[in-house]
């Protein structure tokens, strides 16, 4: 439920280097400014290519395994702590004694993606847990936990509507989407049902969860989760008065690498976000990144000749290969995160005008410091370089020059881009304890001088 215009620009690739082997939930919202950039191109062009299957592999038990750690309450998992590393090292140990420890040896694809299903706490069949989207909401309720819309509960403002913080009859904080009313805009209603089947499919620690919706007298109103801490955007340019250190920013990737990873490979039905950008990464109080936004989002074609319609995305985040051929795949997907990656690590936005020309393109003004061996020149000026930070610099880049290749063949899975991340922070991890432990070797030898 965005503002839509005719704009097409997109986001640089790297594609002819080398290879170096807005939120509904929470925060602010959806800026004005950021929604100008997002469009729906409308078309009628048809192709009969083949393009390639991008979904990873669904029968793979032993990410499967990985998978279910982050499906725990959020309290229970902590950055430091979410995920095992001794997947990066071990995939196949964890999971014989994962499958050792349930007391089976098999099991169908559907069963493996029923038991992903149960995220937060108990399964399904449990009559005191929610079923996203379940809730049966009135008018009068939610203009009470609005206070009727109150401008001082307004936590968004977009194009295609407003959002608003509330409180529930039994005290559960949400956050209220409310679309424009405009009868003549079709695209509008369509946006607003979108959300809403593909939010009532999914279910996940780091996406943005689902309550329920209202349409009622003209009002459509979909109710999700509040997430308090605003969004990534607005910690990158400091807007919350805090520095996000290097190391969340990893931690953030890695937990919008698993988001992604099980809409395309673990949900009912593979689903493509088609809006990936740091607006609609949504950050917990203890900086837990819940993916939100799903207005623009579409079931995968199940025929690999599809051809969309319309081009839907943000300008700086859109697949060139999208915008050639209006073919969409998950491999979309992995290309905005490629642009994401960079945008951690440089603070910067996608496009930044006001830049000399060199600069504007943030993916294309890294990536060739990267080529030329200075990325670490790219790194915000606010993180302090250290051993650690540079080592991962420079491993993000080389997943980051992967996921924006211009053809979407040549890009990784979201499930590889995510092991490559645990591998990288598990590689920083242990030089900072190596760092330290020469550090106080050497302070030690000091002291007996």
């Amino acid at each position: 439920m965005r503002s839509s215009s005719s704009s097409s620009s997109a986001g640089g690739s790297a594609a002819g280097m080398r290879r170096r082997s807005d939120s509904v939930g929470g925060g602010r919202g959806d800026g004005g400014s950021d929604d100008l950039s997002r469009y729906s191109v409308a078309t009628t062009t048809a192709s009969s290519a083949p393009s390639d299957r991008s979904s990873a592999s669904r029968g793979a038990a032993a990410f499967l395994d990985v998978f279910r750690s982050c499906f725990a309450p959020a309290e229970a998992s902590l950055p430091e702590t979410s995920f095992s590393d001794d997947f990066v090292s071990n995939p196949s140990q964890q999971l014989s004694q994962s499958l050792s420890s349930q007391g089976s040896t098999s099991g169908s694809t559907i069963e493996s993606k029923r038991s992903a299903k149960s995220l937060y706490g108990p399964n399904k069949n449990s009559s005191e847990r929610e079923i996203p989207g379940d809730r049966q909401f009135s008018l009068p309720e939610i203009q009470k936990a609005t206070k009727n819309f109150s401008p001082n509960l307004k936590i968004g403002q977009g194009g295609s509507g407003t959002v608003y913080r509330g409180q529930l009859s039994d005290g559960t904080l949400v956050a209220v989407k409310r679309a424009k009313k405009n009868v003549y805009d079709k695209h509008m209603g369509h946006e607003f049902r979108n959300e809403i089947e593909t939010l009532r499919c999914i279910e996940h620690l780091n996406l943005v969860r689902f309550h329920g919706f209202l349409e009622y007298g003209g009002e459509q109103l979909i109710i999700v989760e509040y997430v308090p801490n605003g969004n990534l955007r607005e910690h990158l340019e400091g807007l919350n008065g805090k520095i996000l250190e290097f190391s969340v920013r990893l931690e953030i990737a890695i937990d919008v690498a698993h988001a992604i990873t099980y809409l395309h490979t673990y949900s009912d039905q593979p689903v493509i976000h088609r809006d990936i950008k740091s607006s609609n990464i949504l950050l917990t109080n203890n900086c837990r990144a819940k993916v939100a936004d799903f207005g623009f989002a579409k079931l995968a074609p199940t025929d690999a000749t599809h051809v969309s319609t319309q081009v839907k995305g943000t300008a700086g985040y859109l697949d060139p290969e999208y915008l050639s051929t209006y073919q969409l795949t998950a491999k979309s997907d992995v290309y905005s995160f490629g642009v994401l990656l960079v945008e951690l690590v440089t603070g910067r936005h996608p496009i930044e005008p006001k830049r000399h020309i060199t600069e504007r393109v943030t993916t294309k003004w890294a990536m060739e410091k990267f080529a030329k061996g200075d990325a670490i020149l790219t790194l915000d000026p606010t993180l302090e370089a250290t051993a650690a930070t540079n080592l991962a610099v420079e491993k993000m880049y080389e997943l980051a020059l992967q996921c924006l290749a211009r053809k979407k063949k040549n890009r990784p899975s979201m499930r590889r881009c995510a092991e490559i991340l645990w591998s990288i922070r598990k590689d920083c991890r242990e030089l900072v304890k190596a760092t330290a432990s020469l550090s106080e070797a050497a302070h030690m030898e000091q002291s007996r001088k």
